[in-house]
């Protein structure tokens, strides 16, 4: 795979992130966020099998959802008790 398609797999995953997705932070619900990071995987996967390629920031934008859902449950389950 050469640069141009690396770039261009860069800014279809950009594309669709930026209109598919709200950003961690602004999630509401770890329901919510547990959607995106399903969604995110799926779609990280799906450029994996297909181009055996995804872009390094995908990766850390799944990290920022798994972890503002962590933070989530054990704010739900701390408010819980």
């Amino acid at each position: 795979m050469n640069a141009f398609e690396k770039i261009r797999i860069e800014q279809e995953m950009k594309v669709f992130a930026q209109k598919s997705f709200e950003k961690p932070a602004f999630c509401k619900n770890a329901e919510q966020i547990r959607y995106y990071s399903t969604e995110w995987r799926l779609k990280i996967e799906e450029y994996e099998s297909r181009y055996n390629f995804a872009p390094a920031w995908a990766y850390t934008l799944l990290e920022e959802y798994l972890t503002h859902e962590a933070l989530l449950a054990d704010k739900k389950f701390v408010t819980s008790r």
